[in-house]
């Protein structure tokens, strides 16, 4: 049974989340919050799987409580899907380096976010191509000079070369054709550079393959 948290100051949306996500047999409600700080209160107390946390609520917005939940090394099995108004939202791109697994706009179709919560727990790829690449976009536009690369000399020849992938964008089916590998060749290897980098999850790797350096801006194609 994956756990969720539902985290956002109106009733009306936590009470629709909480609706769709226990008509589900394998997804339960472990609790809600109005707030930040009662969002971190609750994350501490119930340990659920997974957060949907509002970027803007009252007392400590979501951004901020989902640095203290991914900083904190006892929540690290928890994950934080950031929930906004507006798919373009200024904080997704802090939301991501924070530590969030990704984010879904409010109003997004029910079955994707059924889908969303199922994918995070598995720590497969949770935001679409399209948005990824607008993260990825994004995260080019404000990025400074590569850090130095010495993380990455944990990583295999393949591992760095799948890695470079993930960074421009593609999917593991996508990444699979490339290489003329199976899928789940693919999701293997995406999981052993995660494990070896210290990754909570797909869009950490995607930060960190720029901040390394391994991809550099103008990349996406």
């Amino acid at each position: 049974m994956i756990r969720v948290l539902l985290a956002d100051d109106q009733s009306l949306v936590r009470a629709g989340f909480r609706a769709l996500l226990e008509a589900q047999p394998d997804i339960g409600v472990a609790g809600e919050a109005a707030d930040g700080e009662e969002a971190l209160r609750r994350v501490r107390e119930l340990r659920p799987d997974v957060v949907l946390m509002d970027i803007r609520m009252p007392l400590l917005d979501g951004l901020a409580a989902t640095r203290r939940i991914t900083s904190d090394t006892g929540l690290a099995d928890v994950k934080v899907v950031m929930l906004t108004t507006f798919e373009l939202d200024e904080y997704v791109f802090e939301a991501i380096r924070a530590g969030a697994s990704g984010f879904l706009v409010k109003d997004t179709e029910p079955e994707e976010l059924l889908r969303a919560v199922r994918a995070v727990v598995e720590g497969d790829a949770l935001l679409s191509p399209g948005v990824t690449r607008r993260l990825i976009a994004e995260f080019a536009a404000r990025s400074k000079e590569p850090a130095a690369a010495g993380a990455l000399v944990r990583l295999t020849e393949r591992e760095r070369e799948v890695m470079a992938l993930v960074g421009i964008g593609l999917s593991n089916e996508e990444i699979a054709r490339r290489l003329v590998v199976s899928p789940l060749t693919a999701k293997t290897h995406v999981s052993r550079t995660m494990v070896k980098l210290g990754a909570r999850d797909r869009a950490q790797l995607v930060v960190l393959a720029y901040e390394s350096g391994l991809v550099r801006p103008g990349w996406l194609g």
